[in-house]
């Protein structure tokens, strides 16, 4: 296999960062690790999917496995399963521009590529210093749910440390003040 296999592989210039990575496993399996709404997604820093419809124009967020946190807020903007999915994604404890987050997945040889791609990424902040490390993590976690069913030893630990620490989050990222049905953008 090549080395695109074994670690994601990052690009960024100009508002775009693009990780890739090939994962031994089903491409439906994979999407749904992606963006199930009936559990925290192990890849996805163990967050759960709040969504009015996984569909286009659906709202969607990324809370705390308690709820009581948002941690991203966005909106659909493709969605076509087990192949693409794309939203806008906010981190909502910064007042960074929105960026857009897309998942391709295509079957290759030795399992299926995913492309996790971050357009629009506002150069110079916090969100896009989030992003680059986040990216990684992510895919790396994906992969290593998919091929053992669990996510890394560290993304474990990690995650242990989000819940004991979840006291420590910015109030603005409360759930109450990201209401996920809003009509008006913020």
């Amino acid at each position: 296999m090549d080395k695109v296999s074994e670690a994601p592989v990052a690009a960024a210039d100009k508002g775009r960062a693009v990780f890739r990575i090939v994962i031994a496993g089903s491409q439906q399996a994979i999407f749904e690790e992606l963006t199930s709404v009936e559990r925290p997604l192990g890849a996805i820093f163990n967050s759960c999917m709040a969504t009015t419809g996984l569909r286009r124009g659906g709202r969607i967020q990324m809370r705390t496995v308690s709820g009581r946190h948002t941690i991203v807020d966005g909106d659909i903007l493709e969605y076509d399963p087990p192949n693409r999915f794309v939203h806008t994604h906010r981190f909502t404890q910064y007042d960074d521009p929105t960026s857009i987050v897309t998942y391709e997945l295509k079957p290759v040889a030795g399992g299926v590529e995913v492309t996790l791609t971050v357009d629009d990424l506002p150069i110079g902040t916090k969100t896009a210093k989030d992003m680059q490390g986040g990216g990684d993590f992510m895919l790396k976690n994906l992969k290593a749910i998919i091929e053992t069913g669990r996510p890394t030893f560290g993304a474990r630990m990690l995650y242990a440390m989000f819940g004991a620490l979840e006291f420590v989050l910015p109030a603005r990222t409360k759930s109450e003040n990201w209401p996920l049905e809003r009509k008006d953008p913020r």
